[in-house]
């Protein structure tokens, strides 16, 4: 593991092609970045520039059409679709977040047995008739990310010392959820408590994601408190622990605060991934070894929180609740 501005690199080569080795090696090092930070950036993760760039581009296009044609695919109640600017407000924010977002996950018809069964946050995803293109770039990029995530929790069950396999039963249908974001420039007289993205852990196990090169993404330092940079580094993925995966290892992997605020003077663009396992998939510290008496965290079911968070965070969803 090296480091790279504020945040620790750590070099993925050989992990998908199964080195012990290279596994081993990207383990101690995800361990040393979790434990310390919660953040971290990875390079060699095997998500062909190409792809990027592809999705990156559809993202633009996307954001650039007006509200009223963006509205044809509003958010519905499985959190796909289009998400409004002020659609969100994290926990404690005292004003929604300059953003807007496009979110999909995995595609499911409404046959499917865990649609028919009513599980939250499952079904088909939303795609615009307006640009047709959209859906390959993104569901492109989607199965490659997902193909990182999973490489990336074998390193992570290295690192905390249980069995490479340990994660892969637990996402047979993941509730991985991708989402392209568009921050609006804000103002240079914002006022301080007005963010793209206001601070926040992430509900999930592991977070992907892909910036342009605009900056304002920040990280809240463990040891000092203060706000770092998570400094745009070209062909590189940011990557940070969910609440889940912190609940799951008892805390030695640190989810940690982060908010992103767009003082370039022009739009950014993301593309956030939110790796998560399958919704029934139980998390538990005791399945990695924590002795009962020790656990800080009761078993949950990981659709069951992610959703619960969603709810409080999500205005469209709070006006369904309040109906």
């Amino acid at each position: 593991m090296t480091s790279s501005a504020n945040l620790p690199l750590i070099d993925m080569s050989g992990v998908r092609e199964g080195d012990q080795a290279s596994i081993r090696r990207a383990g101690d090092a995800i361990r040393k970045a979790c434990s310390e930070t919660g953040f971290f950036y990875i390079i060699n993760h095997g998500v062909p520039q190409t792809v990027i760039d592809k999705a990156m581009a559809a993202a633009g296009q996307f954001f650039a059409f007006p509200v009223e044609v963006k509205r044809q695919v509003a958010v519905n109640n499985r959190h796909r679709g289009w998400h409004a600017l002020g659609g969100a407000t994290m926990y404690e924010a005292t004003k929604p977040d300059h953003k807007e977002f496009f979110s999909m996950g995995l595609e499911l018809a409404e046959d499917d047995p865990c649609v028919l069964a009513g599980e939250a946050l499952r079904g088909p995803n939303q795609w615009p008739a307006f640009m047709p293109q959209l859906r390959e770039a993104l569901a492109e990029y989607y199965e490659e990310i997902g193909k990182a995530g999973a490489d990336l929790l074998r390193a992570v069950a290295v690192g905390l010392g249980i069995e490479e396999g340990f994660f892969t039963d637990k996402y047979t249908k993941p509730l991985q959820r991708t989402q392209m974001v568009y921050y609006p420039p804000q103002p240079p007289k914002a006022e301080a408590d007005q963010f793209g993205v206001a601070p926040h852990t992430d509900y999930g196990c592991i977070t992907l994601l892909y910036q342009d090169n605009s900056g304002g993404l920040q990280v809240r330092e463990l040891g000092s408190n203060r706000w770092i940079e998570a400094t745009p580094i070209p062909g590189s993925l940011v990557v940070n622990v969910g609440d889940l995966l912190a609940h799951w290892s008892n805390d030695r992997f640190r989810s940690t605060l982060h908010r992103v605020i767009n003082s370039s003077g022009h739009e950014r663009y993301s593309i956030a991934t939110f790796y998560d396992p399958t919704y029934s998939a139980v998390v538990d510290p005791c399945d990695l070894g924590i002795d009962p008496a020790q656990s800080l965290y009761p078993p949950v079911a990981a659709g069951d929180y992610i959703l619960k968070r969603i709810d409080d965070s999500m205005a469209y969803r709070k006006k369904a609740s309040a109906k």
